[in-house]
């Protein structure tokens, strides 16, 4: 399988043995955090207990051991990503909705976040996404933007919520084919873990197929948690006025 790859971020693949003290404490990743705390404390926010909850799920992924277990399975990165579009993103999108900021159509905003989620996917842009730090930080930032921008659209549109169904349902759809394309692959596609996943027990196309259920079950579950109370409250009946 040749020798185990170093992500130019989170460093050597993790093993069982050193997991636990692979901390990642990046001082511009900590004053970044930092900074957002002190707007959130402040009270500058939409949601102060969301912008709480995102900042937390950010310590989690990019603080935590977390970061180097990604080093090691394809699985870990999926986690890393999913929580990145489907927990810190809406979370992100209820604190700061910046509702000054003109927002593009849904149906562009879905079709964008499509894009980018599927080409980091991909084998070629995943590695060359993980063989700098420049380029780690574009597939984050890339990843959590588009997907906040979508988020907070999605929440824009309560009022009229057939338009945000239909995004959910879409951005569900996507992500579901991926998916099970990543599942049903009769090889393991992502070379930079090949040498990393025995020491967990794993081999190469296991951890992808883990990976993409991961992004199957999971990752659906706020966009359908999203959905089914959109729909729920477009069927309540509206109370007369006094």
């Amino acid at each position: 399988m040749g020798d185990i790859a170093t992500i130019a971020y989170c460093g050597p693949a993790a093993v069982p043995g050193d997991l636990l003290t692979r901390w990642n404490f990046d001082p511009l990743l900590v004053a970044a955090l930092a900074a957002l705390a002190i707007v959130i404390a402040s009270g500058r926010v939409a949601n102060t207990r969301a912008g709480w909850a995102s900042l937390v799920l950010m310590a989690m992924i990019f603080i935590s051991p977390l970061c180097a277990l990604s080093s090691a399975l394809f699985s870990a990165r999926v986690l890393h990503h999913v929580l990145l579009i489907a927990a810190v993103a809406p979370l992100l999108a209820l604190a700061f909705p910046v509702r000054r900021l003109p927002s593009p159509p849904l149906a562009a905003l879905v079709g964008i976040h499509t894009i980018i989620l599927w080409v980091w996917h991909m084998p070629a842009p995943y590695e060359w996404g993980l063989a700098s730090v420049p380029a780690y930080w574009l597939m984050q930032a890339s990843l959590l933007v588009s997907a906040w921008l979508l988020w907070r659209a999605i929440f824009a549109s309560m009022a009229q919520p057939g338009s945000a169904l239909v995004a959910l349902v879409a951005t569900l759809a996507q992500m579901g084919l991926l998916a099970a394309l990543i599942v049903f692959a009769a090889r393991p596609l992502y070379a930079v873990h090949f040498a990393s996943t025995a020491a967990w027990g794993m081999n190469p196309l296991a951890d992808q197929q883990l990976a993409g259920l991961l992004m199957w079950v999971p990752a659906s579950l706020p966009y359908l948690g999203v959905g089914l109370w959109l729909a729920w409250s477009s069927l309540r009946p509206v109370e007369p006025t006094a």
